[in-house]
């Protein structure tokens, strides 16, 4: 009854169904280790926005990278803006997806160090985006600020690419040690995304809350690829069955209709 199992058709189908097998289980693994990566980037942010502030210097020096455990930690410094330094980041949006800059703003510490400050976004003043847009300043004098510490940018983890040729006090991308050859100092590796205090203007926007991956998604998606996979063998021996029944029925209906030709032979032959 399963004789054609043997068939051409059917042993493509079969070797189909067997490659699908794994590679759907190995889909769905791979789905889960996404899952399991989201979910420890996830808790890190958690960890590092629920930990008390510290004071910059303990997490940051000149020429240290911040680690993934740091990104993220809420960090304190003392010192004073240097304005006369002060460069805007290019092609950086906000909430509502407007296109800006990124004001990025020497601080310098009671020691001499420098700290690189991520102050908010602001609007460009044109479409072409080539002139040094108006920035309000930030205090006078000493002051202490609140940010979130984040580590140098680069064109791998941000997918922003590092153009030369840009117009004068406008880059691309912040980096700690190109800074530090900019000012001749000694600038703390990494940079702060300023959260407080908040400007009087509103202006720069101050860069809100990291957002978190959706890693639940993930999850879905392996636990949709194992389904599929063990649905696989389930259709498979399902349209086996189907197909069984029908070459049954169908070799029932010819073994009759033989049978009634031959009657119907004899009757005549009568």
């Amino acid at each position: 009854m399963y004789r054609f199992l043997l068939s051409r058709q059917w042993v493509t189908l079969t070797l189909v169904a067997l490659l699908l097998v794994p590679t759907m289980i190995a889909l769905g693994i791979w789905q889960m280790n996404r899952y399991e990566e989201r979910s420890a980037r996830n808790q890190l942010v958690t960890d590092a926005l629920a930990a008390d502030p510290v004071p910059v210097e303990r997490l940051a020096a000149p020429g240290h990278a911040v680690t993934r455990a740091e990104r993220y930690r809420t960090v304190t410094a003392t010192g004073r803006f240097d304005t006369d330094a002060e460069v805007v980041v290019r092609r950086r949006t906000n909430a509502d997806e407007e296109i800006g800059f990124h004001v990025m703003t020497p601080f310098v510490l009671d020691d001499g160090k420098v700290l690189l400050v991520n102050r908010g976004w602001i609007p460009a003043d044109g479409p072409s985006q080539t002139e040094f847009p108006k920035i309000p300043a930030p205090p006078r004098g000493e002051t202490t600020i609140t940010g979130r510490l984040m580590p140098d940018e680069t064109t791998e983890a941000s997918g922003i690419k590092d153009l030369e040729g840009l117009p004068d006090r406008q880059i691309m991308l912040i980096d700690s040690e190109r800074e530090a050859e900019r000012l001749d100092a000694d600038v703390l590796g990494g940079y702060v995304a300023q959260t407080g205090p908040e400007p009087a203007s509103g202006l720069p926007q101050q860069l809100g809350n990291p957002g978190k991956e959706n890693a639940a998604l993930n999850y879905a998606y392996a636990v949709q690829w194992w389904l599929f996979a063990a649905a696989v063998p389930v259709g498979w021996v399902v349209l086996a069955r189907r197909e069984a029944r029908e070459r049954t029925a169908d070799a029932g209906r010819d073994t009759d209709t033989a049978e009634s030709d031959a009657a119907r032979t004899e009757s005549a032959a009568v």
